[in-house]
């Protein structure tokens, strides 16, 4: 497999989890342009643990979750008051609040491969672990893969549990929710809490492959287009994400050769695709309608 073909697969399978934790938000009926901002902290978190603190991997990953899911909760809790276009707008401002204090922190020191940590507009520099540990990109795109399947098998799990019934209903209608004793607070505060620690860990795992990071990388674009892969591929199932961001990133690379003409091309897919499907390519009522033709053929 060649090396482009590896870092397109690789930064496909990255981008996933950023429009899977924007996918959970939906799920719960909110709209975030700000989940690049628990990418970048998760990213962070990430270069600064292994590059700085020197810990291991899977330490670090765990940190870069942990940390991203607590801002995510305090942001949850901030924006308690707030739904519809007044969260999207609120999230937004926290992952622009974020972004623009990256260009504050700078914290650097001399190591034998040159300097490291973070300086501001400069970025992070020489995020070292692929290459301290021999990891090829073939063997990190796997790294990679395995996640992304253990992140989707245990949403698959969770699909038909009461949890993930309660917070659709939730996201559909509150009030009818809350009249069957569903209390949307708890489900809206949890979905946006692990939606950040999702994108967190992407974003860890993003500033390992890239081995270096800066504030630009992680701009409302980078939301905007996860937002939009959820949209594209549907919210029935948490596959309908990871088919958003194979149309995107799949179709954009197919027709590189076109140049300026590629966004033009992919813009006007979108809006066909938005217009036969409104609902999004794999939606909740193509789901339903699959489930019930199962089920009576089990039944007959």
């Amino acid at each position: 497999m060649s090396l482009y073909l590896v870092t397109i697969l690789t930064n496909m399978t990255l981008i996933s989890f950023i429009a899977i934790s924007a996918y959970l938000i939906l799920i719960v009926g909110e709209v975030s342009f700000g989940q690049q901002a628990f990418f970048g902290i998760g990213a962070y978190i990430t270069a600064s643990s292994t590059a700085l603190l020197g810990l291991d991997i899977v330490i670090a990953l765990f940190f870069a979750f942990i940390v991203s899911a607590f801002f995510a909760l305090v942001l949850s809790f901030l924006t308690v008051r707030l739904s519809g276009l007044y969260f999207a707008v609120a999230s937004l401002s926290f992952a622009e609040l974020f972004r623009l204090s990256l260009y504050k922190v700078e914290y650097t020191f001399e190591t034998n491969a040159g300097t490291t940590g973070p300086s501001g507009a400069e970025g992070f520099q020489n995020i070292r672990w692929i290459f301290e540990n021999n990891i090829s990109p073939e063997n990190f795109l796997l790294i990679a893969l395995s996640s992304l399947f253990a992140l989707l098998i245990f949403l698959i799990l969770l699909e038909n549990s009461k949890l993930f019934k309660n917070a659709r209903l939730v996201g559909k209608d509150q009030i009818v929710a809350q009249s069957i004793g569903i209390r949307p607070f708890f489900y809206r505060v949890g979905f946006i809490t692990l939606a950040g620690g999702i994108a967190g860990f992407g974003g860890g795992l993003f500033a390992l492959f890239n081995t270096y990071i800066e504030p630009s990388m992680f701009g409302i674009m980078l939301g905007v287009h996860g937002l939009a892969y959820s949209i594209i591929g549907g919210l029935g199932y948490p596959l309908g994400p990871l088919l958003g961001v194979f149309i995107d990133i799949g179709l954009l690379e197919s027709v590189r050769f076109l140049s300026e003409y590629r966004m033009i091309l992919f813009g006007g897919l979108v809006a066909a695709i938005l217009i036969i499907f409104p609902e999004g390519i794999i939606s909740p009522r193509l789901v339903s309608r699959i489930k019930h033709k199962l089920a009576k053929k089990n039944n007959a």
